[in-house]
């Protein structure tokens, strides 16, 4: 099979999301697209939340690889379907597929799982040249002539040599992309403290592996270079190891890049002055929190190891170098009831946040509670496309699925109030009265949904059917 040209397609988000303000691409199929350009290939990379899939490219392509969460999967089934009708083989990864691969093969010829770097560039030449043979490519499951489904070993994850050997992705490659976008940057992988609603240790395992200083530095220079906009670093917990991270903020302070970041830490980021310091120093802008939650029976229940005064301090040492938090919290556990929603709101709001997320606690493939609530019968329905954070999917135990939703989305829209808008115009912070006004619109829109929504599930209770 002669393989030439080649599509990636990042199916798009449903709903309306807080961050659907702004356009910004997962790292993956960038990485990805650009791995392969590199090796000759013509490629081109579609983020449907950036731009409409160009329908001629694809066409005309030997083969399609599409990615995709649980929230976009349905999407992303929709699209393989009309890929496939075009006698083109289809490729599928992401967080959904890896967990569900055997869903997955219904729709695409194979189905990547986890890492996708060794396992893509495996599969083009054992189509293309017969060999390695499918078996011994890890990772990968496909279906044999026969109907027989395989799904071969999960192979070692890429180390931190095989990390700093891939390439800077190419975001050129990706179709209505613009240099005034936010830049994601990742420069780790993993993380060893698995809460219990979190798919990250099951997709890139318990142990930390981070890019070189050096690398990822080079690459921050290439990117300034040619983007003066935001940087987000897309790590699930950028200060991760202390030392690293204190290494590469005095390089980019040394190299005066002077562009603004945004960085996801946990809230230990507070015990360490130092750290703060130089995150200040080095341009960091906000800083996005995992609180989860002020109740300490959720919070060792979601096995976050943090406290409610871990989740105070980090509030107070963030603001005193001069930073933003972004807090966000997951409500709906088996500890939490209608009082812990309204006390979260408080919490909010006497702690002047920046700008918040309450989400539902939604169980999606791959996490361990997932798996809790499918055995015990909790899962309402699998409409993945309602696995967005914003639907309650499954039965709470303190209230009802219909109370945790529209509770959450009140929570939300009470929390961009006017006075939260007036209250930053006041002081002149132009940039968070509009995050204010663009939050309260697109969370009232979400009120709205969430009351469709929960007719929805009223009628599934009333009349015992699926959804």
């Amino acid at each position: 099979m002669d393989i030439k040209k080649i599509a990636f397609i990042e199916a798009g988000s449903t709903g309306f999301q807080l961050l659907g303000k702004y356009a910004m691409s997962r790292v993956g199929s960038a990485l990805l697209a650009t791995m392969l350009a590199g090796r000759g290939y013509q490629v081109k990379a579609f983020i449907e939340n950036i731009a409409p899939v160009d329908w001629d490219f694809v066409e005309g392509c030997d083969m399609v690889c599409i990615s995709a969460l649980t929230n976009t999967v349905m999407r992303a089934y929709t699209i393989a379907e009309r890929v496939k009708r075009m006698d083109i083989p289809v490729v599928m990864g992401g967080v959904h597929p890896t967990f569900m691969p055997n869903e997955a093969l219904e729709h695409a010829g194979f189905v990547i799982r986890g890492e996708g770097e060794r396992a893509l560039a495996g599969l083009i030449e054992s189509l293309a040249t017969g060999s390695p043979p499918l078996a011994r490519i890890a990772g990968l499951s496909y279906r044999e002539k026969g109907g027989n489904t395989v799904h071969n070993p999960q192979g070692p994850l890429l180390d931190e040599y095989g990390l700093n050997a891939l390439p800077v992705p190419d975001f050129t490659l990706v179709h209505g992309w613009k240099p005034s976008f936010i830049y994601p940057v990742s420069t780790s992988r993993g993380c060893p403290f698995e809460c219990s609603f979190c798919s990250v240790v099951p997709m890139f395992g318990r142990k930390y592996r981070f890019r070189s200083v050096e690398r990822v530095l080079s690459e921050l220079k290439f990117i300034c270079g040619i983007n003066h906009g935001t940087k987000f670093f897309v790590d699930d917990n950028f200060t991760a190891d202390k030392r690293r991270s204190k290494e590469l903020l005095r390089a980019i302070i040394e190299e005066k890049l002077g562009q603004t970041w945004v960085v996801q830490a946990r809230t230990d980021v507070a015990r360490d002055p130092e750290l703060l310091k130089l995150m200040a120093d080095a341009g960091v802008h906000t800083i996005y929190v995992g609180f989860e939650s002020i109740n300490p029976g959720t919070l060792e229940r979601y096995n976050k190891k943090q406290g409610l005064k871990d989740i105070e301090n980090c509030i107070g040492a963030v603001r005193e170098h001069g930073m933003h938090i972004h807090g966000m919290f997951v409500l709906g556990a088996d500890t939490d009831s209608t009082d812990t929603i309204r006390q979260t709101l408080d919490f909010a709001i006497r702690n002047d946040l920046d700008t918040i997320q309450i989400i539902a606690l939604t169980p999606l493939p791959g996490t361990k509670i997932f798996d809790e609530m499918r055995g015990a019968g909790r899962i309402l329905h699998t409409d993945w496309s309602k696995y967005n954070l914003q639907h309650v999917v499954f039965k709470p135990a303190q209230m009802s699925a219909a109370t945790l939703q529209l509770e959450t989305s009140k929570a939300n829209v009470q929390f961009y109030s006017w006075k939260y808008i007036l209250k930053r115009l006041a002081r002149l912070d132009l940039h968070y009265a509009a995050a204010g006004l663009f939050g309260r619109r697109i969370m009232t829109q979400t009120l709205r949904d969430s009351i469709k929504y929960v007719e929805k599930l009223t009628l599934l209770r009333d009349t015992n059917t699926s959804y």
